[in-house]
């Protein structure tokens, strides 16, 4: 039986204050014409479904677009809520959707849901394990001593009667101790959501959600699929993917990724303002950062023109000693001439502010302005 894996679709985020929607909606046909194109049987998505808990109306029409294209292809789907999702909104009418062949998890009761699948080999049995808290736990398993994340989860497999000789495999939504993070992630202070992997020893194979960055975690079928898109620029050099899991007799797991490509992409820039400017045209949002030591007040309005979409704009050089990001024009438009230039000077000296002395030269410019208008 083939699957596909992936998670963290977080649908209805914005990128600094950008709408991703549109990326979104390109990539979710992508990974639909993946799922046809590969036969898979079945689509697994291992939590954070959308951004907030309480997503927007375009962002739930989306999912419900999605979902509706893998079941029209005949494709089963299994869905666990994550850290960002809410529990009961996600499984709203999850007993009417069983019967079109989506399981989704429900709001966590003491017992863990499964779904068990039939093939040549015999069966597989599907666990889902949404993203749980401690607290909540505790209220439902009240004999169990729970403190860590760590705790939690062995709690609640502790109550799966798992059988061995089966085929198992795990949806999941945590923090595995070892996997590379990346800034887009919420992770608890202090790694209090720390899992060790060894808690999964079980199960046949782990479908992961949480961590962006497409990889394996101690074996090759405890793995986290990523998020489709690259949501922050600490994830500019991640290669988005999809897992394909095919899944043999007890024992034989075959994994294997298909990469995806965004609309957009997310990258990082960096040189020259001459040089950049010879740079090829380019949509994808960038972050740009010019090395010049005395770079034009128009620097930014002049590579908006060969980069549209920019996110970020920086300046570092000898003067600034560090990474200065530059107001964009509509946090500017609300700032006095004074605070703008403030913001200059500072740019221009190592962020140091400007005495009263140069506010004073400031002020007696700008009434002298005032009077010849």
């Amino acid at each position: 039986m083939r699957f596909l894996h992936l998670a963290d679709l977080h649908l209805g985020k914005q990128m600094n204050d950008w709408s991703l929607l549109s990326d979104q909606e390109a990539i979710l046909q992508q990974i639909v014409s993946i799922v046809d194109s590969e036969k898979a049987d079945a689509v697994l998505i291992a939590g954070d479904v959308y951004q907030r808990s309480s997503p927007q109306a375009e962002a739930m029409a989306l999912f419900d677009s999605f979902v509706s294209q893998l079941v029209s292809l005949g494709k089963k789907v299994f869905i666990i809520s994550g850290n960002h999702d809410s529990a009961l909104r996600i499984s709203y009418f999850s007993s009417l959707l069983k019967s079109s062949g989506v399981y989704v998890s429900e709001a966590f009761d003491g017992k863990m849901q499964s779904v068990t699948l039939q093939d040549e080999d015999g069966e597989i049995v599907i666990w889902m394990l949404p993203f749980l808290r401690p607290s909540q736990v505790k209220r439902k398993l009240p004999g169990e001593k729970i403190a860590t994340y760590q705790d939690t989860v062995e709690a609640v497999l502790r109550q799966i009667p798992i059988d061995l000789k089966k085929r198992n495999i795990l949806l999941c939504h945590q923090f595995i101790t070892g996997s590379e993070t990346s800034d887009s992630e919420e992770r608890a202070v202090g790694g209090l959501d720390n899992i060790d992997a060894i808690v999964f020893d079980a199960f046949d194979y782990v479908a992961l959600g949480h961590i962006h960055k497409p990889q394996k975690v101690m074996r090759e079928t405890l793995r986290y699929a990523g998020s489709p898109l690259k949501y922050s620029f600490s994830e500019a050099s991640h290669k988005k993917s999809v897992s394909v899991v095919d899944v043999w007799e007890k024992g034989d797991i075959q994994v294997r990724t298909v990469p995806l490509h965004p609309v957009h992409d997310v990258k990082l820039i960096e040189g020259k303002l001459d040089d950049l400017m010879q740079m090829d045209y380019s949509e994808d949002y960038v972050w740009v950062t010019i090395n010049d030591e005395l770079p034009p007040p128009d620097a930014r309005v002049t590579l908006s023109v060969n980069f549209p979409n920019m996110m970020k704009f920086s300046i570092v050089n000898s003067r600034t000693k560090y990474d200065v990001n530059v107001l964009a024009t509509q946090s500017m438009e609300n700032k006095t001439v004074p605070e703008l230039f403030s913001d200059f000077y500072r740019l221009q000296n190592n962020d140091r502010e400007p005495s009263d002395a140069h506010m004073k030269v400031l002020d007696r410019v700008l009434r002298e302005l005032e009077e010849t208008q």
